[in-house]
């Protein structure tokens, strides 16, 4: 059984300020759980349903695992249909952005702030083997459980980066393509395989500080009747469309 204290705990951790704080965040599901356990991240604790207690992957620090009833599953848990395990992780040390040396695109979001969309795109960039990411302040905090939720266990394997977009795009001597929809066809686009691609925010699109860093505008071509594509399902046409240049 789960003390009042221990539930008040795992709860905060569904908010940013807390999981700041403690540098832990939230996990749910058997199959992203497993793929963050196979991973560098470092395991906090373990709730599960006495049923699922069997399903788990093997670990070292046994007393890490908690056993719950739905009850007190449903506390704690950020799903409104929790998945019968969740689990605490430590949150990586503050990973510093380097410039990418070689055969890397990176994904760059400019203001991303659906978590739906975050998670989306880090799942399409596991997928497609991008594994750098490189987030503005102002996007939604990867932690976010809707975030990892979405990632479906992809976060274990794409490294994320917050920073200032600005510097780092102002001192590179990489190609810079920004999405926006007076730019070259992405189909008639002659990609590099290292460089930086940008997607923008989900109203606004791309802030004009950062058009202005853009050194090749694309945009995928489409139907006349509709406003814009979903920046998610942007990501994942441009990502297929580059790996199928790379690939020639």
């Amino acid at each position: 059984m789960l003390s009042k204290s221990q539930i008040s705990f795992i709860s905060s951790l569904h908010q940013k300020k807390y999981r700041k704080e403690q540098q832990l965040f939230l996990v749910e599901g058997l199959k992203a759980i497993t793929e963050f356990l196979n991973s560098d991240y470092v395991l906090h604790s373990i709730y599960c349903l006495q049923t699922l207690t069997p399903n788990l992957p093997k670990l070292s620090h046994k007393q890490k695992v908690f056993e719950v009833t739905e009850i007190e599953l449903k506390k704690i848990s950020a799903l409104q249909h929790p998945q019968g395990v969740l689990a605490v992780f430590e949150m990586p040390k503050n990973k510093i952005f380097a410039e990418v040396e070689s055969n890397q695109m990176v994904l760059v979001l400019d203001g991303v702030q659906d978590p739906g969309n975050l998670g989306t795109i880090i799942r399409t960039a596991d997928w497609f083997n991008f594994n750098k990411i490189l987030c503005s302040l102002s996007c939604v905090d990867v932690f976010n459980p809707k975030v990892v939720q979405a990632t479906m266990g992809s976060l274990a394997r794409v490294n994320i980066y917050y920073a200032d977009l600005v510097p780092i795009l102002k001192q590179t001597k990489l190609p810079i393509y920004g999405t926006l929809l007076n730019g070259e066809s992405i189909f008639n686009t002659n990609f590099d395989n290292i460089g930086y691609l940008i997607f923008g925010n989900e109203g606004n699109g791309i802030s004009e500080e950062i058009i202005s860093l853009i050194t090749k505008s694309v945009t995928i071509p489409g139907g006349k009747n509709t406003e814009s594509l979903n920046v998610a399902i942007s990501a994942a046409i441009c990502c297929a469309e580059i790996k199928r240049n790379i690939l020639k």
